[in-house]
């Protein structure tokens, strides 16, 4: 594993850097579809300029080679790569919600050893890195303390009752209403950074990730890690780099929240139809 000095080091580094986009990103929110990349998804020209540039500037200060969302890159599984996500949310932020940020991650044999999401329009900022603490706004903040699921909200991924795949709509409406059963605090906000920088700073109890990319899950388990928090694949396995969902919440909760998703069953099982997600 990279020694904590350098770890140190190269969070102080990726934060400039990030710091450095906040006017480029904050001036083009309302940006159309540039790039059609699949039923429901688009990037804009934010998306790959910010991508361009963070890939030059984190190469440039750190010699460690970036894997982006718009762009590829190196295997995120082995060695160190900067994983980046220039624009997440980007439904939201071409909408002109501020819903949106920047996700930063750094991997060392695919495990987030730094984790950085950044949310410009409402001016927060979350980072970590391994062993903690969480920084918010660059101070840092107590460990999350056990809680109950009744008390807290949830944020959940996006939900088509249509849609099909790994985890069908009908799976996720079916999860939706059991939780609403502990909890009626529920949130669906169209961004896998934001609801993983909420769990960490315990502003959401916990999230629901149905979605497997590195560069929308690794930042966010970061965070949450170096909160305090527990994470792992809905099926309770430990999260890595390859896992193809995300269960990330403050102690306790994340107990009641699988046992609703033991008790519901193999999505692949839940009927389906329509789109495919």
């Amino acid at each position: 594993m990279t020694p904590t000095r350098d770890l140190d080091e190269l969070l102080a580094i990726a934060s400039r850097l990030l710091d450095g986009v906040h006017d480029q990103f904050v001036s083009g929110v309302g940006a159309p579809s540039a790039v059609r990349k699949g039923w429901g998804d688009f990037a804009t020209e934010v998306d790959l300029a910010l991508e361009k540039r963070l890939t030059a500037e984190l190469f440039e200060q750190t010699g460690i080679e970036v894997h982006g969302e718009e762009f590829g890159g190196p295997d995120v599984g082995s060695g160190l790569v900067w994983v980046l996500d220039p624009v997440d949310g980007t439904f939201n932020y071409s909408a002109g919600l501020p819903t949106a940020g920047t996700l930063l991650a750094l991997l060392d044999d695919g495990v987030p050893v730094l984790g950085l999401t950044w949310l410009p329009l409402i001016g927060h900022t979350y980072a970590t890195r391994t062993g903690g603490p969480l920084l918010v706004n660059g101070i840092a903040v107590p460990p999350l303390e056990s809680t109950d699921l009744a008390s807290s909200i949830v944020g959940l991924g996006a939900l088509n009752v249509n849609s099909r795949g790994r985890i069908p709509g009908s799976f996720r409406l079916d999860l939706l209403a059991e939780i609403s059963k502990v909890s009626s605090r529920i949130r669906i906000h169209g961004s896998t950074g934001v609801d993983l920088a909420f769990t960490a700073a315990g502003i959401l109890g916990g999230a629901i990730v149905y979605g497997r990319n590195a560069w929308d899950n690794a930042a966010g388990v970061a965070l949450v890690r170096g909160a305090g928090g527990v994470v792992t694949d809905l099926a309770g396995n430990p999260w890595t780099v390859e896992s193809e969902s995300v269960l990330a919440a403050a102690p306790g909760i994340h107990g009641e929240i699988l046992d609703i998703l033991n008790a519901l069953g193999d999505p692949r099982a839940s009927s389906s139809g329509g789109q495919q997600s």
